[in-house]
């Protein structure tokens, strides 16, 4: 959970890397597209999901809205930082988890790995952009729920990550400039060696998995062993220097009934996007079709079920792909 150490960054397999072109057209946030999803009719509604929408509570998405902007949080809590310097704390799963990547024996989504751990998102800026960029995840404190601030891939505190090297600790990391995607690696040390760069890592949703698991909610995507489905919305985020772009939520079904308490169990953890943000009608969000995610893995929602939509942690590669920046690293979603 959010109350202990960082284990990984979340991250997924990405496009195949002899592909480049098709790789860039994937990984280019296309704002025309996003457009045109909004004004498509929404696939999600049938007569039964109608009949499952009405049990619900009202979704907590308008006071959502009005709150972006209106705060400057960070993620962090008492919590939080009382487990990440617990002398008890067993950091081995998060250690053995960083080190696999390290290694290169693990390239895919982390969903369910290192449990009792935080994991985390990481977006890397240019220096002069740093302060844009920590001022825009404070105003935007549940997709970006800061962590932590490093100056070099190695600057990072032992209570948070002993012996972590943010450029190589990573399964799969995404190299961007002038807001595309030029390269999908599982190494970063070749653009972030030094201070070029200042990294931010970002509360994780895959960090309280495992205790709607044990609560009797195990979220479909971490059964089915595939990465969480995320899709871009249409809400905008609030804007800080060249950083701007939309909302990314991440999606899990429920029934119903279901969704007070696990709504109730992800508020409690602030340091990974907290509760959720929408439930019920993906077209709120301007989400056309649920079967087609602007990343990660399709998820089905059965017959009965509920689509559950929290913050998600790719929302800062919306702004990056506005901010056109020189050169940009983040985890590969």
């Amino acid at each position: 959970t959010a109350n202990r150490s960082l284990a990984r960054a979340c991250a997924t397999a990405c496009s195949n890397a002899a592909s480049p072109p098709l790789a860039l057209a994937i990984h280019r946030i296309d704002i025309a597209r996003l457009r045109l999803r909004r004004a498509r009719r929404c696939l999600w509604t049938t007569a039964g999901r109608e009949t499952s929408a009405a049990m619900l509570p009202p979704s907590p998405l308008d006071a959502f809205r009005r709150g972006i902007g209106q705060v400057l949080r960070t993620g962090l809590s008492p919590a939080f930082e009382g487990a990440a310097s617990s002398a008890t704390a067993n950091r081995s799963l998060a250690a053995a988890v960083r080190q696999k990547c390290r290694a290169g024996a693990l390239t895919g989504p982390t969903a369910g790995l290192a449990p009792g751990h935080a994991q985390a998102n990481l977006v890397c800026v240019p220096k002069a952009h740093a302060f844009d960029f920590a001022r825009f995840c404070l105003l935007n404190p549940r997709p970006c729920p800061l962590l932590a601030i490093a100056a070099t891939p190695t600057d990072l505190s032992p209570t948070i990550a002993r012996d972590a090297d943010l450029a190589r600790d990573l399964p799969r990391y995404r190299v961007w400039r002038d807001g595309v995607v030029v390269e999908d690696v599982n190494d970063a040390s070749h653009v972030w060696t030094g201070d070029e760069l200042t990294g931010f890592l970002l509360g994780c949703s895959f960090s309280w998995e495992q205790a709607l698991a044990d609560a009797g909610y195990p979220p479909r995507h971490v059964e089915a062993g595939t990465n969480v489905a995320m899709y871009v919305t249409n809400v905008e985020n609030a804007a800080s220097g060249p950083f701007g772009g939309f909302l990314v939520v991440s999606m899990r079904p429920y029934a119903p009934e279901a969704v007070p308490a696990v709504a109730a169990l992800t508020e409690a953890y602030p340091a990974a996007h907290g509760g959720p943000v929408h439930w019920g009608d993906p077209a709120a969000l301007g989400i056309g079709d649920l079967s087609a995610p602007d990343f990660g893995d399709a998820v089905r929602v059965a017959p009965g079920e509920v689509p559950v939509f929290w913050a998600c942690g790719v929302t800062p590669q919306s702004a990056l792909a506005e901010a056109a920046l020189p050169l940009c690293v983040t985890h590969a979603p």
